[in-house]
Formats: C-alpha cells, sequence, structure tokens
C-alpha cells in the first residue's frame, strides 16, 4: 500500500488521481469526526467536500511534521466552524412533508424502538452542540473519532494540558446537560 507521502509527492507532481486516493481513504473518518460538529448529515457532506477542496488546493503547503489526517482534520474543522456559523436555518420534518406532501417512512426497524433510539442520539447530539465550540471540538475527536490525546493536541494546534482540561470540562458539562434531560424525563 502506498503510504501518505507518496500519494502527495504524486499528487504535487501533477497526478490529481493520487489525491482522489487519499479522499478514499479519509473520508469516511473525516465525515465521521464533522457530522457531529456541524449537527447533520447533509451539511456535513458539505463541508468535508469543501475540506477536500481545501485541502487539494493548500496541498502545497502542508509541510509533513505532522501526518496528513491531523492536518486534514484542522482543515475540516475550520470548515465546519465557519459553515456552523454561517448556516442557513433549518427545515424541520413537518415544513418538508408540507412543502413535499410526503410522509417520511422506515421500515428497517419497530417505530417505537426507533423513535427512542432517535430521541436519545439526538438528546446527545443537542448536548454536544451547546458545548462551547472548544469544548465540542476537543470531545468529538476524543470520544466520538478515537482520537490520542496527542493527535488532538496536533489538530487542534493546542498544548497537551490545554487538550485534557477542555476534554475534562467537556465531558463534565455533558454528563450535567444529559443528567437534567433524564431528570426532566422522569
Amino acid at each position: 500500500m502506498i503510504d501518505d507521502a507518496q500519494l502527495i509527492a504524486e499528487t504535487l507532481a501533477g497526478k490529481p488521481a493520487a489525491f482522489g486516493r487519499l479522499v478514499v481513504k479519509y473520508q469516511d473518518r473525516l465525515y465521521n469526526t464533522v457530522v457531529h460538529v456541524v449537527g447533520n448529515e447533509h451539511d456535513a457532506r458539505d463541508v468535508v467536500q469543501d475540506a477536500f477542496v481545501q485541502a487539494f488546493i493548500k496541498l502545497d503547503t502542508f509541510r509533513q511534521s505532522s501526518a496528513f489526517f491531523t492536518w486534514l482534520y484542522r482543515i475540516g474543522f475550520n470548515v465546519a466552524v465557519t459553515h456552523r456559523r454561517c448556516r442557513r436555518p433549518t427545515l424541520s420534518i413537518e415544513q418538508v412533508r408540507d412543502a413535499s406532501g410526503e410522509e417520511p417512512v422506515d421500515t428497517e426497524v419497530e417505530p417505537a424502538e426507533r423513535l427512542e433510539r432517535d430521541e436519545t442520539a439526538a438528546q446527545v447530539r443537542q448536548a454536544i452542540a451547546r458545548l462551547g465550540e472548544e469544548y465540542r471540538s476537543v470531545l468529538v475527536l476524543r470520544e466520538i473519532d478515537g482520537c490520542r490525546y496527542e493527535t488532538i493536541a496536533k489538530i487542534l494546534e493546542l498544548p497537551m494540558g490545554t487538550v485534557r482540561s477542555r476534554l475534562h470540562r467537556a465531558r463534565l458539562q455533558l454528563r450535567e446537560q444529559l443528567k437534567e434531560v433524564l431528570i426532566n424525563d422522569e
């Protein structure tokens, strides 16, 4: 298997198909992180696409002092943060249903089970979204994407102590928010 450095060199030498291999290698991983930052799948797809376009354009600035995916994630996070700040209002299911005249149907799982799972996932996503940006990005990278502390520090360009501190605070805030949700549901 060709390593990232070789694919980058080939891309810079005028072989854009090599960059396509980097996209295939990292698109799912970047998407899984970004979806938690922007809050929905549609916007996450747009952000990931924009991040890869920016990475392609800026590839000659990559200095290989860190891993390619670290550099790419940094670009992805910057695009996601910008996107969140500029995001258009989203339509509710009811608004989409009224506009299209169609009722969404899901036949994969029992409706009650699906509803419960979706409600829990929505509550967790909402709690994560309410975290401050500096806490949300650290939490998503560690707990959802499984990045090591060193990787998070490189991606976010933070000292290791700041990463640990923010992650601790993010967990405390998330725990408190979810505790409030569970108390209000009883």
